[in-house]
């Protein structure tokens, strides 16, 4: 069993171009994963000096993680919307992920793109006779925007459910592929910087400036393109949504299925296969969990571990207030994308769309929809308290009781006035690092599989020695 995600196995050793001076440019991208590249994809004509500039190697963290669906059938996310603001406004959000959708088909096709892009069906179905009639009411809202939705009582690999519904011209694919593709085809156009960890932005007069590996790189405007942003104020990013992480795990199988499809129940199961060469795969995503809560990682992966997968791993979702992202500019020429409600490929299309016809002074439908500026109603206002606690309580809580009562290995100790965290390896080698997170200083926890410290208040990750794979956290937390 390999405690990471399969589409890792999928990276290639690609020439990296790492910053190593001072830039003046028009366009600053921070982030390299679907989001970030996709508005380089759409930027690459437009004559303006724009750069990406990730942390580590494209698509290594958040969109690695992904499950690859590229679907319109959401759980009952258009429920969800309706019930916030209306019908009308669930319909717009319904066009977008189809639209979504079609710009990600029209650019595998436009650049011949190799990525195992399989059109499948989707379900969604519900696993006891009380989530029936919630799965029933979306069957009528997508019925309504003239969708084709077929009812079921049984999906393609035989598991029998109370009731569920299908939809068709759904698509999964390998992501990893589909970025390198992207990679390649824009880097003549828009510079890409690996390994180029951005640190500080500041405002200066009309423009930003970057703090990137210790140079600087002056920009007139910058797109936030990474999975939660590092800042807190003025925007309240913890007040306004919520972290939510799920386990997968990835098993051999013998099955012939083209299908993916996601559970209406707490928690969720989401399924969906990949078939390769040699081996045929069943993905398999359940027990989410806000971060706030059940800390204990060996006990998350349990059930899944118990069935011996081949690949097992975890993923954070960056939940919003209304179920829609967050997609626009928060101030002026400073643009942000981020809370895609795990439905992060056919969104994070979306972002480099909006967001670069934002900079191009083009319009764009989706504008308004996602605007991260979005009036709030009462509906939504009312979260704000709930959100706020579970802030307070992970940062408690991550205070109290560092060490758990199921760690192994660890020790908590006070090195000259700092609070450091010793995990010593199956070669007895100590590892020793600070046990607070450098974002908002809330306590580390150690998630014993994949040897990671995670931050249960906003999801910053860090290696057995220290160094910041996910923020927020832009610091490492080493110690020497």
């Amino acid at each position: 069993m390999e405690t990471k995600s399969i589409w890792e196995k999928y990276s290639k050793k690609t020439e990296i171009k790492i910053l190593k001076n001072n830039l003046d440019i028009d366009v600053a991208i921070v982030g390299g994963g679907m989001t970030g590249l996709s508005t380089g994809y759409f930027l690459k004509n437009s004559n303006l000096k724009a750069c990406i500039f990730e942390r580590g190697k494209i698509a290594e963290e958040i969109t690695s993680k992904t499950t690859g669906k590229i679907t319109f059938l959401q759980e009952n996310i258009l429920t969800e919307i309706e019930n916030i603001y209306s019908r009308n406004r669930a319909e717009k959000y319904y066009k977008s992920q189809k639209c979504a959708i079609e710009l990600i088909n029209n650019i595998i096709e436009e650049n011949n793109i190799e990525c195992d892009l399989k059109k499948v069906d989707s379900y969604c179905f519900a696993t006891n006779k009380s989530d029936i009639k919630k799965i029933r009411r979306e069957e009528n809202i997508l019925k309504s925007f003239g969708e084709e939705v077929e009812s079921i009582k049984k999906l393609p690999d035989g598991l029998e459910v109370d009731y569920g519904i299908k939809v068709s011209n759904t698509f999964v694919f390998n992501p990893i592929k589909y970025l390198y593709a992207i990679k390649k085809r824009i880097k003549d156009d828009i510079n890409i910087y690996e390994n180029s960890k951005v640190t500080k932005i500041e405002k200066q007069d009309n423009n930003y400036i970057l703090t990137i590996n210790n140079y600087k790189v002056r920009a007139k405007k910058v797109v936030i393109a990474s999975h939660y942003p590092y800042f807190l104020f003025p925007y309240l990013m913890p007040l306004k949504c919520s972290l939510e992480k799920s386990y997968i795990g990835v098993f051999k199988t013998v099955e012939k299925c083209d299908f993916s499809a996601i559970s209406y129940s707490n928690p969720v199961l989401s399924l969906r296969y990949l078939e390769e060469k040699e081996e045929k795969y069943k993905f398999i995503l359940t027990n989410s969990h806000n971060i706030s809560v059940k800390p204990n990682e060996k006990e998350n992966f349990s059930k899944l571990k118990s069935k011996n997968p081949s690949y097992l791993w975890s993923n954070i979702d960056i939940i919003t207030k209304d179920y829609m992202p967050y997609i626009g500019e928060i101030d002026k020429n400073l643009f942000i994308a981020t809370g895609y409600n795990t439905w992060g490929m056919t969104n994070s299309t979306l972002a480099g769309t909006i967001i670069s016809d934002l900079i191009l002074e083009k319009e764009n439908i989706y504008t308004h929809l996602f605007n991260p500026k979005r009036h709030n109603n009462i509906k939504t206002i009312i979260k704000y308290p709930l959100y706020s606690f579970l802030n307070s309580y992970s940062f408690l809580n991550s205070k109290i009781n560092r060490s758990k009562n199921w760690y192994k290995n660890i020790k908590f100790k006070n090195i000259n006035g700092t609070k450091v965290a010793i995990y010593k390896d199956e070669n007895n080698i100590e590892h020793v690092v600070k046990a607070n997170c450098p974002h908002l200083g809330c306590g580390l926890i150690f998630n014993e599989i994949e040897k990671t410290w995670d931050c249960p208040c906003h999801g910053s990750r860090f290696d057995l020695d220290g160094h910041a794979i996910a923020g927020p956290s832009n610091y490492d937390i080493s110690f020497k």
